[in-house]
């Protein structure tokens, strides 16, 4: 298929299609990258028309790509014992030295992505990575537990786009531990990660999201569970121009359990979007998702989470998704879909969403003795947002209560 016929299925492709456009053209031919290419294509960057998509619209956000500014200072460092796995943009930098039990597999050819059509932004991370003569798709398998975390750093130093997809095949009974930092840095960023985990298998996930004001950034993580599986995710965002954090989970095996976490902070001009799809498809598996979040004016929140249990593989289902929102001052916004879609009969499903303000006799509590009112909010915020992080691998917990106290202080 030529560049002009990909112009043609956009229909009026805007300048930053075309720039997406032309960047595939220089990719060797595939017929997996074409396919994932051609999902993308289908409604171009997402925008308010497409229903998952009406409060985080990347076309009117996106109208050129232009450089990434100069990264946020960066507020997790890996521990001492980290397997850091570097992507810098272009391609994958990994240690040389890895334990028992853990491989890496560079591919350079493009990789089909499952449900393409419903995930545009990691279709088109799909369609952008596995170049000829450069690693920037990484296969990882885990074949047993590994006491080391695995820190990835996604470095971008004022690049136009940085595309990025990894897939981690953890084995039964294998266990790891997987710490991200996406500091920006790139105009318009699209990152891929796939968790494949096999009966037994444990996986904890802790991410921090910053970016610039004028940066676009989407972050997808795919997610199936065998039997008995467990996946734990932990997520702090202070978002960009556009910032979207999408989880979809799909329960394959009996029992599983999944916490899925998250916390957001964004000010003026920043924009944060958790998105959740959880599928139930296997009997008996436990979900619990807590997000919070606060806002100051001129910041934007956006909490999408579904829970869908099929009819006859759903039963027995236990599952609970709570999202709490502080608006902090006016000319903030928080927006809300928090949906349950079940056809079994015998399960315990339950959603929760509230927003509100501070509570305004606890801060003229602490004012009369004697704490300034910036600090006392900082501090009635950080109490409310903490209970989201304490499922954070341990050796970046604190960091990232610290990175949202620095926040909620004006001091990042």
């Amino acid at each position: 298929m030529t560049l002009a016929d990909l112009k043609e299925q956009f229909g009026d492709p805007t300048p930053a299609e075309l720039q997406l456009i032309a960047k595939y053209g220089e990719l060797p031919e595939d017929a997996r990258r074409l396919r994932a290419f051609e999902a993308f294509a289908k409604n171009g960057l997402p925008h308010r028309r497409m229903e998952q998509w009406k409060w985080t619209d990347f076309r009117h956000a996106i109208h050129a790509i232009e450089t990434g500014q100069p990264r946020r200072e960066k507020t997790i460092e890996p521990s001492d014992d980290a397997l850091v796995f570097r992507f810098d943009g272009k391609s994958w930098h990994v240690p040389q030295d890895l334990p028992d039990g853990l491989s890496v597999f560079e591919k350079s050819e493009a990789q089909a992505v499952g449900n393409a059509e419903e995930l545009p932004l990691a279709a088109l991370a799909g369609a952008l990575t596995g170049q000829s003569g450069r690693a920037d798709l990484l296969q990882v398998e885990v074949t047993k537990p590994i006491k080391q975390p695995v820190f990835l750093d996604f470095d971008y130093e004022r690049l136009e786009t940085a595309f990025a997809r990894i897939a981690f095949v953890v084995r039964p009974e294998a266990k790891v531990d997987v710490i991200e930092r996406h500091a920006g840095g790139a105009g318009f960023s699209s990152v891929l990660v796939e968790f494949g985990i096999q009966d037994g298998g444990h996986v904890t996930r802790s991410l921090l999201q910053s970016g610039g004001a004028e940066e676009a950034t989407a972050i997808t993580a795919g997610v199936t569970l065998g039997a008995q599986a467990v996946y734990e995710q932990t997520a702090l965002a202070f978002g960009a121009k556009v910032a979207r954090i999408e989880t979809r989970l799909a329960y394959e095996g009996e029992a599983g359990r999944a916490h899925i976490n998250a916390a957001y902070l964004p000010a003026d001009g920043y924009h944060v979007d958790f998105t959740s799809h959880v599928r139930h498809g296997a009997q008996s598996c436990v979900t619990r998702q807590l997000t919070k979040g606060a806002v100051n004016d001129g910041g934007r929140g956006v909490f999408q989470g579904k829970f869908h249990v099929p009819r006859s593989v759903g039963q027995h289902t236990d599952a609970d998704m709570q999202h709490q929102a502080i608006l902090l001052e006016n000319g903030a916004e928080v927006y809300a879909k928090p949906e349950l879609e079940i056809y079994a009969d015998d399960v315990e499903c339950a959603h929760g969403n509230t927003s509100g303000q501070l509570d305004e006799t606890a801060l003229f509590y602490m004012r009369q003795r004697g704490i300034p009112h910036m600090e006392a909010r900082a501090l009635l915020t950080e109490a409310f947002i903490a209970e989201a992080l304490e499922t954070a691998h341990p050796s970046v917990r604190d960091s990232l209560l610290e990175a949202s106290r620095a926040f909620l202080r004006n001091e990042a």
